[in-house]
């Protein structure tokens, strides 16, 4: 069934974020304590609590510039229950200013362990999951049924995922035949912008070819773009994810990832940590201005 219009999704609402904010960015939150700035760790009482007051720093950094965030989980988790909680306070700070949270933790299970996976993202706050679609179906509708915003995995940037994503499954590689199933499934779980709850993740280091053939395999798909940044990628190599047409930065139909690049700045500006990551968060957001109107 095609989403009431009078039912507010997933997808409405990441769009929503994204126009106020004017950018299709989003800030990813991968805090690495030997990255953190020397006043924040000598404030901090413990590890788990100087990632925390990091994260919640750069949040205050950002807000007005990007309209999404995506909490890297794994930075957290090394750090137990502490750094758990770390990331459940990070991720009501950032709903407290407004944004929408994707929680980056890749989960890739079936049945009742997914079902308890979505449960406790759902009740940490989180608006959208990452998942692995490797086991099927019964792996990302969990979430789906949970109220989540699903991102599936489907054409990674790290070099190494061609070992996998490029073979050859018959009628297209296993990464185009991902793309097919994501967007069957989520052909009924479409807000009134005509996009899905159900996106997935495509990096932008891959070919323009091939960002196009899985662009044109799932059109009604939000597309979750890492790459951007650190790892090399630029605004003209995510043009080939985006919508054909598209004429405002909702309809693009990508949400692009940065974090290391804007986290932690080479290049201070004289000013506070805070406001160099403001800045790097500034110059990111331009740089993906181009999308629209060409």
């Amino acid at each position: 069934m095609t989403q009431n219009p009078a039912t507010a999704s997933r997808s409405d609402e990441l769009c929503r974020a994204l126009d106020s904010a004017g950018t299709p960015g989003c800030v990813g939150l991968d805090p690495v304590l030997a990255r953190i700035p020397e006043p924040v760790r000598r404030a901090a009482a413990g590890e788990a609590d100087a990632i925390g007051r990091f994260c919640v720093g750069v949040l205050e950094s950002i807000a007005g510039v990007v309209g999404v965030v995506k909490p890297q989980s794994a930075c957290f988790e090394r750090f137990g229950s502490a750094g758990y909680a770390a990331l459940e306070r990070t991720v009501a700070h950032a709903k407290e200013l407004g944004f929408v949270v994707v929680l980056d933790a890749k989960r890739g299970d079936i049945g009742s362990s997914a079902e308890h996976y979505a449960a406790g993202a759902k009740s940490m706050g989180a608006d959208w999951i990452t998942v692995s679609p490797y086991m099927g179906p019964s792996s990302i509708e969990p979430f789906l049924d949970a109220g989540l915003g699903v991102f599936a995995l489907c054409r990674t940037s790290n070099p190494d995922s061609d070992r996998l994503q490029s073979l050859d499954a018959g009628g297209g590689t296993l990464a185009q035949h991902t793309a097919s199933m994501l967007s069957e499934m989520g052909s009924d779980r479409l807000g009134v912008r005509g996009l899905s709850d159900l996106g997935a993740v495509v990096g932008a280091t891959k070919s323009a070819e091939d960002g196009e053939n899985l662009r044109g395999r799932m059109p009604e798909q939000l597309l979750l773009v890492p790459g951007v940044g650190a790892q090399g990628g630029t605004a003209e190599q995510v043009r080939p994810l985006a919508r054909p047409g598209a004429t405002s930065i909702a309809t693009l139909g990508v949400v692009v990832n940065a974090s290391r690049s804007v986290l932690y700045p080479d290049a201070a500006r004289g000013t506070s940590w805070q406001g160099d990551v403001r800045a790097a968060a500034e110059a990111f957001a331009r740089s993906l201005g181009t999308l629209v109107g060409r």
